[in-house]
């Protein structure tokens, strides 16, 4: 095993710095870099960009329009627009239904919804988790009734991100109560400007709204838009998650916010100090993150080296989504210590009116320390909780 990159594949890397550079526009990567909340039109500015170039799939064969990348390609686009500052990729469309549409959906759907996923035009959303099924995720009881050539959807879904924004959702639906309860649920599109469809905002501790509740109140859906066989969902449900699980490990981006932790650090004078125990100790934790961080890189280049070589890749999806949700979680920690006193203030009016921390001796990276800091508390939750994985990963391990 490899580790190291060819020059064919440095020369890929430069290709997309020098890219990326010149097409990310400078007040989305100053957003970034600083952790400023990003608007719909940001996100999806970007998206446009990528999409123009034919990158926004950029995991996607030619044959559905992608540039075809290696798994290696793939890696260093990701770290490359991480680390200039890019938004992260909105993942429910071009990395998680797309691939579930190409390898389950039939050509029609393929036809109709592929293209508009690719341009970044339609936004998407994941209609997965409800009240009292999240990790337990087969006990989905929003149901949908077949009707002639439509279905008839009732429920709810909880923990939306960005539903707001929604113009579509792929939906784990309930289509049968017989036998295990895996094998009652289908995958359903379904167009969130249905008659029906109500979507309401759950504020966040910061006054945020990133998450919503769903509720479909008998709304109908084309049967052409179910995916595959029903009662087969539990099966593309799968093939998404791995997606979803290797995409939350987001090694990248934390490489680029460990170095944000280190500018904060040594701007409130906890990096360097002579003689000072506290820095010491604080040096020592950004050391040990900084180790961690690497080895979890080293586990997502083995699988992209056995992807690459033709050997069957690790099955370590589960593994990735624990490390990867820690380490996000730690970095947001280490950079509230730094901060200290600084990074408890939140005020969103404020922040939204310009205020970034303008105070003696203050760094204008820190006010929206502390809404960082909440949000990261999800990531051990979401896409399978951290404590199922444990099992998922102890039982693949062990039999």
């Amino acid at each position: 095993m490899d580790l190291s990159f060819t020059p064919e594949e440095q020369k890929f890397r430069e290709d997309i710095r020098a890219w990326v550079k010149e097409n990310l526009p400078q007040e989305i990567s100053h957003k970034v870099h600083n952790a400023l909340e990003l608007t719909r039109e940001d996100l999806q500015q970007w998206a446009k960009i990528l999409g123009s170039k034919g990158w926004l799939g950029y995991g996607w064969p030619t044959e559905f329009g992608g540039p075809g990348w290696t798994a290696i390609q793939r890696h260093l686009f990701e770290e490359e627009t991480a680390l200039a500052g890019a938004p992260r990729i909105i993942p429910f469309g071009p990395v998680m239904v797309a691939p579930v549409i190409m390898a389950f959906g039939n050509a029609e759907q393929q036809k109709r919804f592929l293209p508009g996923i690719a341009s970044g035009e339609v936004w998407w959303s994941q209609g997965y988790s409800e009240p009292g099924s999240g990790s337990d995720l087969a006990s989905v009881k929003t149901k949908a009734e077949r009707q002639g050539d439509k279905y008839i959807v009732n429920g709810q879904k909880t923990w939306t991100t960005l539903g707001q924004y929604g113009d579509w959702m792929f939906n784990l639906v309930r289509t049968s109560n017989e036998g295990k309860p895996q094998t009652g649920i289908s995958f359903l599109l379904l167009d969130m400007k249905s008659k029906g469809v109500t979507v309401r905002p759950i504020k966040l501790l910061d006054g945020g709204h990133e998450v919503n509740e769903v509720f479909f109140d008998n709304v109908e859906v084309p049967a052409e838009n179910l995916i595959g066989e029903e009662n087969k969902g539990w099966t593309y449900a799968k093939h998404l998650l791995s997606h979803e699980r290797t995409n939350i490990a987001d090694v990248n981006r934390a490489k680029r916010e460990l170095e944000r932790v280190k500018r904060i650090a040594k701007s409130e004078g906890v990096w360097d100090a002579a003689g000072d125990a506290y820095a010491s100790r604080f040096r020592d934790e950004i050391a040990k993150l900084e180790v961690d961080l690497v080895a979890l890189e080293m586990m997502v280049l083995r699988v992209l080296s056995a992807a690459t070589s033709g050997k069957n890749s690790l099955d370590v999806a589960g593994l990735l989504k624990i490390r990867g949700s820690e380490i996000q979680q730690r970095y947001t920690e280490l950079m509230m210590l730094a901060g200290g006193a600084y990074s408890l203030p939140l005020i969103r009016e404020a922040m939204e009116a310009g205020y970034q921390g303008n105070f003696p001796g203050g760094n204008a990276a820190l006010a929206p320390l502390t809404s960082t800091f909440f949000n990261m508390r999800k990531t051990t939750i979401y896409g399978g909780s951290n404590e199922v994985q444990r099992n998922i990963v102890a039982q693949t391990v062990l039999g």
